[in-house]
């Protein structure tokens, strides 16, 4: 659906992207992260044909990215583009206008977006009489209402307390169950942990890593991470290297990766004579993989093949 291909984008003497590919498949929702800088936003702008890339290709659904192709892409920007004056409805039908929505399915589109979006009731409300929660909302509404082959959802649930935050993860997780292309953006590791096909961790406007999160796993050599605290910190780490444990900080957190799986007990044995204040347990998750694709800041290479998430992406 969406192909980048060799991506180059320099501002000035400064490179933001280099050498950039990837491919979002149809019908998937791939995940995008990076710290500040890392090249996100830049990559949206060329996506949208409002930047052009020094080199390099992209397409969507096969065709060259134009003037013509804004029509085939939807997108909820990282602030609500929104007319606080006007209604949902009436927001929904000057960005339907805009989009060339024929008239006869105007009036449909509109009440079938804002029904997706659970915003029907306030159909003829005013935007600034909505709460930010029901902002975000609209603002899908709206990426969707003119039927879009691809929808960019750039940080959609930053700054939303964490009811709304749930709330629009219920409507994205919809998005992907329609079969609907989706590009995501975000900081929120636990966002594109729950809701993306895979992921592609950007940094220096390089891709370093990409996968499902079963593939990604496998930059982690590990079965399972032992956070400790203890105030024997230097003997801890001594004993992990003499049993084979790499260590890692995580903040102030102290951990060690497990090759196997081992019970509690096991674990303790293996730190006997070191004083422990506290032993748990944690499965490797995202975190633990974006930390470390992003400190070690190479491109790495593809891990081996793993199941995909049982997830039918080819409609």
């Amino acid at each position: 659906m969406l192909h980048l291909e060799k991506l180059t984008k320099t501002y000035g003497d400064r490179p933001v992207l280099q050498d950039l590919t990837l491919a979002v498949r149809a019908g998937e929702v791939y995940g995008l992260l990076g710290p500040n800088g890392a090249g996100k936003t830049t990559t949206i702008n060329l996506i949208c044909n409002l930047l052009q890339p020094n080199s390099g290709r992209i397409t969507i659904d096969g065709v060259p990215v134009s003037d013509t192709t804004k029509r085939l892409i939807g997108i909820v920007p990282q602030e609500n583009l929104l007319y606080r004056s006007l209604t949902c409805a009436e927001n929904l039908d000057f960005f339907a206008r805009i989009y060339a929505v024929p008239r006869k399915k105007r009036d449909l589109r509109i009440a079938t977006c804002l029904d997706a979006v659970n915003l029907l009731d306030r159909a003829n409300s005013l935007v600034e009489t909505l709460s930010g929660g029901m902002q975000r909302r609209l603002s899908l509404a709206i990426a969707l209402v003119h039927q879009p082959k691809l929808v960019i959802l750039d940080e959609p649930t930053t700054g939303l307390d964490i009811e709304a935050r749930y709330e629009l993860w219920e409507l994205i997780r919809r998005l992907r169950e329609q079969g609907i292309t989706t590009l995501l953006t975000t900081h929120l590791l636990e966002e594109a942990e729950r809701l993306c096909h895979r992921i592609g961790i950007l940094k220096g406007g390089r891709l370093l890593a990409e996968g499902t999160l079963a593939e990604l796993r496998r930059y982690v050599p590990a079965q399972e991470i032992v956070l400790v605290q203890t105030t024997e910190e230097e003997r801890a780490i001594a004993r992990a290297q003499e049993l084979g444990f790499p260590c890692r900080r995580y903040g102030n957190d102290l951990t060690f990766w497990l090759p196997e799986h081992l019970d509690m007990q096991d674990i303790i044995t293996c730190f006997e004579g070191i004083s422990l204040d506290s032993v748990s347990r944690q499965s490797v998750g995202l975190s633990h993989i974006y930390m470390e694709v992003t400190q070690l800041g190479t491109v790495l290479a593809a891990p081996p093949e793993v199941d995909r998430f049982p997830v039918d992406v080819s409609r």
